[in-house]
């Protein structure tokens, strides 16, 4: 287990963070993973996180299970496995720099990307795309989450043009995520992730996590969060280019 102080201190807020977004405020998550890359390496970092991104699927899928939308979930889930399944072989067939590299960059277009769409600016695809087009977006989805737990962005960018009502955006999400997460489970097993070291680490997080996902589900329908957003994706960015910068220069 990671001994250092400064390891929970980035830790602890990185998995209150993941929880408020299983919670209900999507898009916040993101954060997590680049906040724990900063202090541990990389693949360490998002195997400890995987299991604690589960658990607190649970909640969320718990609480918006009746409110989903099935087709998008029968497009996108298929393509994302093939996702996972590229998100793996690079990490597995790169060096450590470079899996940091991709983390760094994947969480600078991430915030960026929200930053600008908090703003008024959108990419998606047009409303009545066809399925393939979402096929697409799956696999983007698959790759990026299991790089760095960020498949956000090009699910968003699929979904969000569909006008979906709010429990049924929340709840297509929460149950797409929570079934990608479990199509992860074997990856991480095959780059050697679910250590003992790991999972006690992980079990030292998962009580915050919990209580992260609670208080999202609590708050998300009373209090509005804009400013909020703006500094998480700020973060998301600054995480992003000093991992970026770490990965270049090693």
């Amino acid at each position: 287990m990671p001994q250092d102080l400064a390891f929970y201190l980035l830790a602890i807020p990185a998995v209150l963070i993941v929880g408020l977004a299983k919670g209900g405020f999507s898009g916040m998550g993101a954060l997590g993973m680049p906040m724990l890359a900063l202090a541990i390496d990389p693949v360490r970092a998002a195997g400890i996180l995987l299991p604690i991104l589960i658990a607190q699927d649970v909640i969320g899928v718990a609480a918006f299970r009746k409110t989903w939308d099935g087709r998008i979930l029968a497009i996108m889930l298929p393509s994302a496995i093939v996702g996972v399944v590229l998100g793996w072989w690079f990490a597995a067939s790169v060096s450590s720099r470079a899996v940091l590299i991709a983390v760094g960059a994947i969480s600078i277009v991430f915030g960026l990307y929200r930053l600008w769409a908090e703003s008024g600016g959108r990419i998606a695809a047009p409303s009545n795309s066809p399925a393939w087009v979402g096929t697409l977006f799956g696999v983007a989805t698959g790759f990026t989450s299991q790089i760095a737990h960020a498949g956000g962005p090009p699910f968003q960018m699929w979904v969000m043009p569909r006008r979906l009502p709010r429990d049924v955006l929340i709840g297509t999400t929460a149950i797409f995520f929570a079934a990608l997460n479990w199509i992860k489970v074997p990856a991480y097993v095959a780059l050697g992730q679910f250590t003992w070291p790991n999972m006690l680490t992980t079990l030292t997080l998962l009580p915050f996590a919990l209580i992260g996902s609670l208080a999202g589900v609590l708050l998300v329908r009373r209090i509005a969060m804009d400013r909020f957003y703006t500094l998480i994706y700020l973060l998301m960015v600054l995480a992003g280019a000093k991992l970026l910068w770490d990965g270049i220069a090693a």
